[in-house]
């Protein structure tokens, strides 16, 4: 599992978090903590939803 923003493997980190796209609800969602902290900038795979 990768996080969506910076693509590091989340799996070895002892801090990430996973939810369904905002916007359309089909897309899984990976954020590392560092990026989640960053508030840097992701994208849903299916609708291409942009948030932060």
């Amino acid at each position: 599992m990768r996080c969506s923003t910076c693509n590091v493997n989340t799996l070895v980190k002892t801090n990430f978090i996973r939810f369904n796209c905002p916007d359309c609800g089909q897309a899984e969602i990976v954020r590392c903590a560092n990026c989640k902290n960053l508030s840097s900038k992701y994208s849903c795979s299916k609708c291409k939803f942009l948030g932060p």
